[in-house]
């Protein structure tokens, strides 16, 4: 059944982003339990060991009288986190070898996001770019703004080239509040200007999320006839016989991949591979977990 209604080529063919955003949601949290995590309000949310600094007024007397240990009450609005989504509107965006481009599975994913996370009741920002920022809608959280986002997100067409590490590197001298930073993009630029750009973020104590989007022929180069490849960012065309470059053009990719994914990984930075035709539940999955783990 989740398959079935996850699938993109299914979901896309709805018309309306906020419908495939509810649909992507809803569907992945069916079955699941009730999220732990909890948005800005003044209810109270869970309990933590009590630490230098608190005040007394939180402690709970009634769980000290059970256990004799110090805890505070912890409410919700504690918990409250500031959610920036950067994603990637360039022209190699649009390549794809099947019914769904990289850039309407990458919508897909971020209205889905954008709607999980004004339903969970953090604050929203999106931005999206290709060399510079084309976009920039700074962090709310209401229904009013998720209609906003969802519907300019709509409406966006990919244009220009790729300079991730220049975004990037703008924005984190810009929002220097700590939040959350999903970076929604295909990774086809320098891959160390890319990591600086992350690493600057990193700086003023963001975390981030990255979803690196590929059709799977741009890695495996299964075509069986002669083609004409062209940059669909600068229109350069090259002809080629896919068949006897195959093996050293996937090998020198997946190289590219797994280098990304291991500087990720020695920075503490969420990397995840995702196919466009995955179903796509993986990035709420993700976002959930990085969600928590920030709490």
């Amino acid at each position: 059944m989740k398959t079935k209604y996850l699938n993109p080529n299914i979901v896309n063919q709805l018309n309306n982003l906020y419908i495939k955003a509810k649909l992507i949601v809803e569907g992945t949290m069916y079955g699941l339990h009730k999220s732990p995590f909890h948005g800005f309000s003044a209810e109270f949310s869970e309990h933590r060991a009590y630490s230098q600094g608190d005040q007394i007024k939180n402690i709970d007397w009634k769980l000290w009288s059970k256990t004799d240990k110090y805890y505070v009450k912890r409410f919700e609005e504690e918990t409250n986190l500031s959610c920036h989504i950067f994603l990637d509107a360039s022209k190699s965006m649009d390549f794809t070898s099947s019914n769904v481009t990289k850039f309407q599975y990458s919508q897909m994913i971020a209205a889905a996001l954008s709607y999980l996370i004004i339903k969970q009741k953090d604050s929203l920002g999106l931005y999206t770019f290709n060399t510079e920022i084309k976009l920039s809608i700074p962090p709310k959280n209401n229904k009013n703004h998720l209609n906003t986002i969802l519907t300019l997100m709509e409406n966006m067409k990919t244009s220009g080239s790729t300079n991730i590490s220049k975004v990037l590197n703008f924005n984190a001298e810009k929002i220097k509040k700590s939040g959350l930073i999903i970076l929604i993009t295909d990774l086809l630029d320098d891959t160390d200007k890319i990591l600086e750009g992350l690493k600057h973020f990193q700086y003023y104590k963001h975390e981030i999320l990255v979803f690196h989007i590929l059709d799977k022929q741009e890695v495996e180069l299964e075509y069986k006839e002669k083609i004409i490849f062209e940059d669909l960012e600068n229109k350069e065309k090259v002809n080629i016989e896919p068949w006897q470059i195959k093996d050293s053009y996937n090998k020198e990719y997946m190289n590219k991949i797994n280098y990304f994914k291991s500087e990720c990984l020695k920075t503490r930075i969420e990397y995840n591979l995702v196919y466009t035709d995955q179903d796509l539940d993986q990035a709420i999955h993700q976002f959930l977990n990085k969600r928590k783990m920030i709490n």
